[in-house]
């Protein structure tokens, strides 16, 4: 293996401290949650979480943090949750690629409740 320069360490050092700030909750305002459990992965929450990782980059949304959780079963997965102090709990059901960027785009950057995705959850037991 090559010896690494100086330069190279301080240019690794900075790509590694920006990762570690997107995972960083503080200052964070708005909280995206997004349901991986088993069913959910199944339903292409990864694709999901993902989609919304890549566009919240995309927009340059400093005050978002994105985090996943178990299984939203028996809700329409993949399902994913917003928490924001302007318009607090949002759960959005079949959240596919598409509708990921929508909600980037519309409830995250422009604070738009989009109703045609949204989805009250149901308890297990119901």
């Amino acid at each position: 293996m090559a010896k690494l320069s100086l330069s190279d360490l301080h240019a690794i050092r900075e790509r590694e401290e920006k990762n570690l700030r997107k995972r960083d909750i503080h200052g964070k305002t708005i909280h995206v949650v997004v349901a991986m459990g088993t069913s959910g992965i199944d339903a292409g929450a990864k694709l999901t979480l993902n989609t919304i990782a890549d566009e919240i980059e995309k927009a340059g949304l400093e005050n978002v943090i994105v985090t996943q959780t178990g299984s939203a079963a028996p809700n329409p997965e993949p399902v994913v949750e917003v928490y924001s102090p302007d318009s607090g709990l949002v759960v959005y059901g079949s959240v596919g690629s598409a509708e990921a960027k929508r909600i980037v785009a519309e409830h995250l950057k422009e604070g738009k409740i989009i109703e045609d995705l949204r989805i009250e959850l149901k308890d297990k037991e119901q």
